[in-house]
């Protein structure tokens, strides 16, 4: 066939066309929705709300007698637990120290370990690369619906313990960690940048979990792996003998949020912690691309 004939032929091919921004915004929106409305994403929410009104509630019985919850002083997690009959605004603090170190991540663990390998357990996974996604757009999807989750999932802890701090116990100017006082106003501003950085400090579980969900076809198994892998390095973190390997497991400076209590503001682990993050989202999130992108997907 001359080349006369074959330009015809090949004028009629149809053109491959790369996805536009608005068709990316319009699959987000559908993982944003099949996400959220899942009974079990809303379970998990239901039960991080629970968490603080449970707090709150006990720590109400226990000082209607007049007794006194902790020994106050000090500044890390646990600790604020002393001020919230004073005010009810150290709530979100406690209910954050209190759901962090397992609830918050147990939860992002269940919903990263599910991105990829509940799809291909659900026989999904082959029907969306069908799609003009393109399976880097789609784990960043993927990647950014945990992520809303990690956003979301800390709120909801918040706002909960909020409400139930401003029923249960007065509100007003409360003290710092350091001995200062500032007003209602400027706590509840740094309750919120504290909410920011709890969800900010997921998101190396989050790349694990995401990770961890690429090399299987079990959504189950992903998730009892991620969340199995949080509370191995949990438990290594509390031993001594592992003190100079500890600075580099994802929760070591977890409950470093504490820190935005002060006046001034130490920021040194708080930047460690963020920083942390970020090398493990870096590392397990190129991991996750490097699988994903070379997996025979057959579900």
């Amino acid at each position: 066939m001359s080349q006369a004939e074959l330009a015809p032929a090949q004028a009629q091919k149809p053109a491959v066309r790369a996805p536009s921004p608005l068709w990316t915004f319009g699959l987000l929106r559908s993982e944003l929705l099949t996400t959220f409305r899942r009974w079990r994403t809303l379970a998990l929410l239901a039960v991080l709300a629970g968490v603080p009104i449970l707090v709150g509630i006990a720590v109400k019985i226990e000082t209607r007698g007049g007794g006194q919850t902790g020994r106050g002083g000090g500044g890390e997690g646990p600790a604020f637990i002393a001020q919230i009959t004073n005010n009810g605004l150290f709530l979100v603090f406690t209910a954050l120290a209190a759901t962090l170190p397992f609830f918050l991540p147990m939860a992002i663990g269940v919903v990263a370990g599910d991105a990829i390998a509940g799809e291909a357990n659900a026989g999904t996974l082959r029907y969306l690369l069908v799609a003009p996604a393109g399976r880097t757009r789609l784990l960043l999807t993927k990647y950014a619906t945990v992520m809303a989750f990690c956003l979301l999932a800390t709120l909801v802890v918040a706002v909960s313990a909020l409400a139930a701090g401003a029923l249960l116990f007065p509100l007003g100017d409360l003290t710092t960690i350091s001995g200062t006082r500032i007003g209602f106003g400027e706590g509840l501003g740094r309750a919120l940048l504290i909410a920011l950085v709890v969800a900010a400090s997921l998101t190396g579980i989050a790349a694990l979990g995401l990770f961890i969900s690429t090399l299987t076809n079990s959504g189950i198994a992903a998730m009892a792996t991620t969340v199995g892998l949080l509370i191995t390095v949990q438990i290594l973190d509390q031993i001594p003998q592992l003190h100079a390997l500890q600075p580099y497991f994802f929760s070591h400076y977890w409950l470093s949020f504490a820190d935005l209590m002060r006046d001034p503001v130490y920021w040194d682990d708080l930047v460690k912690n963020l920083g942390l993050q970020a090398l493990y989202a870096a590392v397990f999130g190129s991991a996750a691309w490097a699988r994903f992108t070379t997996k025979d997907i057959s579900a």
